[in-house]
């Protein structure tokens, strides 16, 4: 290992740690080859100094390899078969817990439909599974393990929980509120399982007269928990609420500001989040920084600009590195955003930098990976 000075450094060095600004944005990831523009970079950045491989090991490490080649006996290979095209669904313990808590979910949905309601404490013990892998949980890229498209509202409603919880933990809400927080999410559309089916999969332009039955699952969510025990009040209003505004032109009742309990502030982000991002019957989801944009325009006005301005800059904090698809379908590599214009972030696309707040004309279509 050398750190070596970056007006020293020479093309096609690899980088044995990873590249930070003076500001403490990521440039770089380890293991990456720098190429000139990449050095260009750096000092454009004011990056004085960087850690890379030593040659000498270098040499040695790749005599060693051909020595180990040379010693290996031949053998019979075996058919080259083609990569499968099926996706492969992760097996982490956020994937196992989520499987769990959305076959109770749906089956408690199923039996409310019919108007039973029961106690929701496997319900919470389940939620409180999923929360304990919040940690490997990026809402960016998080895709829910064999879903299908008719199960959108049992899906929808775990993630909007998940996020609803990160929202209230990165806002500083008081712990106690996180994980009711995370309920009001989980159970906030379930006035929706009263609804006719044939209206919710409409693919067509809903009718003035199909839209308000639409509208009728906050009330109706709301006067099937009623009853419930084992959730507190604000989760019940946030069935109620999660569709009004702060400037009173939500539904139903048209309140607005202090009159809107802040669960229900939390969880309106969260849902137009996912409502956006997720794939449907007839509709295919938009980029997360379309829809954080979007997020951003509806602050002015309509959700909680506080929250909002939590949510946006916490979600894109950690974005450098994160490899992304552009509107003109090249990738890249998300370098470094300003925090003014975090939902436009500079990419590196095969070595040239393309500012996105300066490239009004490109956003971000898909995110690769993180």
């Amino acid at each position: 290992m050398a750190n070596v000075s970056v007006k020293q450094i020479e093309s096609g060095v690899r980088i044995i740690e990873d590249v930070y600004t003076p500001m403490g944005g990521k440039l770089f990831s380890k293991g990456r080859l720098l190429n000139q523009r990449d050095i260009e970079i750096l000092k454009a950045f004011l990056v004085s100094t960087v850690s890379v491989e030593d040659k000498q090991e270098e040499k040695e490490a790749e005599k060693a390899a051909k020595q180990a080649t040379k010693q290996e006996k031949p053998v019979d290979k075996a058919p080259v078969q083609e990569r499968p095209t099926k996706k492969v669904v992760p097996n982490t313990g956020l994937h196992a817990a989520y499987r769990s808590l959305f076959t109770s979910l749906k089956q408690y949905f199923i039996s409310a439909s019919s108007g039973m309601m029961a106690p929701v404490l496997d319900l919470r013990n389940q939620l409180d599974q999923v929360i304990a892998h919040i940690h490997e949980y990026n809402m960016l890229t998080f895709e829910p393990p064999y879903a299908q498209k008719g199960d959108y509202l049992i899906h929808n409603s775990v993630q909007v929980a998940l996020t609803s919880y990160q929202l209230a933990k990165w806002h500083n809400i008081e712990r106690k509120d996180w994980i009711p927080i995370a309920m009001a999410g989980l159970l906030h559309d379930i006035g929706m399982v009263r609804i006719d089916e044939s209206i919710v999969r409409k693919a067509d332009k809903l009718s003035k007269e199909e839209l308000e039955e639409i509208r009728r699952h906050t009330i109706i969510g709301y006067n099937m928990l009623k009853s419930v025990t084992g959730i507190n009040e604000a989760v019940k209003l946030t069935a109620l609420q999660h569709h009004e505004r702060v400037n009173g032109s939500g539904y139903p009742l048209g309140v607005s500001g202090d009159k809107i309990h802040y669960y229900a502030k939390i969880v309106a982000i969260a849902d137009i989040f996912h409502a956006m991002t997720s794939d449907r019957a007839h509709q295919k989801g938009s980029s997360p920084y379309t829809v954080l944009e979007e997020l951003l325009n509806e602050s002015f006005g309509k959700l909680d600009p506080a929250l909002v301005q939590t949510f946006i800059h916490k979600v894109t904090q950690f974005h450098n590195g994160t490899l992304v698809r552009l509107s003109d379908q090249s990738v890249g590599e998300i370098v470094f955003s300003d925090r003014s214009s975090p939902t436009r972030p500079w990419v590196n696309v095969n070595g040239k930098i393309i500012n996105l707040t300066v490239d009004r004309h490109l956003h971000i279509v898909e995110v690769l990976s993180t």
